[in-house]
């Protein structure tokens, strides 16, 4: 394969600052689209993402800074995608270049609402882009320590061993290790199904919960997440490897997590839209747990969700928190 491959990050958050700065550990120029025109200018004469990740300096000479998705997609050839799943769609719709023969890779840890599909699926459904082009970048690793440099882990997925070689090798440095996997659908779900049972538990953590009752929370997670991934895509997976269980266990432990910071703040008594307009960044995890449970209630054969539900109901339902919760505590074990 070419090593010469063009990249491009869509996307301004912090997710995207982290990923433009793993790459520019290795590449001399990387194309950065973010739609925020007022950040681009901000970059340029700062070096730094106003917004996300600050205290990350840039050398310009290795970006393309743009404000058009067109350029963006049309001068590369590897894009990765890193804009939440609430608005990829939206983003996509302003394309008016062709997506065929480009190379994609979500970075996304979400469901798209439109289609009701992860992202990987959403790409190959709607712009028939092959499954052999189609990659996936997840954890465990959280944008914050990829900007402090502490070492971090990334799992690059792919049904093409060589373009996960190619994208895994762009990104590694010495706090960044890197390992390459063929089960992108898998990875996918699990970075989608972390993020609403790291919002489970930040509700339990805002009720009062202790840490005894987190271990089993997560014990009970990885196994619920098994039981859904075994459901929609059957395939030899080790769900203990860094990729699903790893990542379950930053996203609900870490103070840096949106999701269990959106979870914690409701089970304090906040509402679901006090939470977000007091969040500066997406929970990924709200719109996961719509789309993860409307898509299990559609399984030919059952699945049991108990945690998905009771977010659900909570989240959804607007029915009450604590009893919701003690309710779920007597469904696991």
């Amino acid at each position: 394969m070419d090593k010469n491959l063009r990249f491009a990050v869509l996307g301004g958050g912090s997710w995207a600052t982290a990923i433009v700065k793993m790459l520019t550990e290795n590449l001399q120029k990387i194309t950065w689209y973010m739609r925020n025109e007022d950040a681009i200018d901000h970059i340029r004469t700062q070096k730094h993402n106003p917004n996300y990740l600050s205290s990350v300096e840039f050398n310009l000479d290795q970006l393309v800074l743009t404000a058009d998705i067109d350029s963006a997609v049309k001068n590369n050839d590897i894009l990765i995608f890193a804009i939440p799943s609430a608005f990829l769609a939206s983003e996509l719709k302003k394309l008016t270049t062709s997506l065929e023969d480009k190379i994609i890779f979500s970075a996304i840890k979400g469901i798209v609402p439109e289609t009701g599909l992860i992202v990987g699926e959403h790409f190959h459904n709607v712009y028939k882009i092959p499954f052999e082009n189609i990659g996936v970048l997840t954890g465990p690793c959280h944008a914050e320590e990829v900007a402090l440099e502490r070492l971090s882990y990334l799992t690059i997925a792919s049904g093409d061993k060589a373009k996960a070689e190619l994208v895994a090798n762009s990104l590694k440095s010495d706090y960044i290790k890197t390992k390459i996997s063929d089960d992108i659908i898998g990875t996918e779900y699990a970075a989608m199904l972390k993020n609403i049972y790291a919002i489970a538990a930040g509700i339990f953590h805002g009720l009062g919960y202790g840490d005894n009752f987190q271990s089993v929370l997560m014990s009970n997670s990885i196994r619920e997440m098994k039981r859904y991934i075994k459901r929609v895509h059957k395939m030899k997976r080790n769900i203990n490897n860094s990729a699903y269980l790893g990542d379950l266990l930053v996203t609900g432990y870490s103070t840096f997590s949106r999701n269990r910071m959106f979870g914690n703040m409701i089970g304090k008594g906040y509402t679901v839209k006090s939470a977000m307009m007091e969040m500066s960044m997406v929970a990924e995890g709200y719109y996961a747990t719509k789309s993860a449970y409307e898509l299990k209630s559609g399984f030919k054969s059952k699945v049991q969700t108990p945690i998905i539900n009771a977010v659900y109901d909570v989240l959804y339902l607007n029915k009450n928190a604590r009893k919701t919760f003690a309710e779920l505590t007597n469904k696991i074990d």
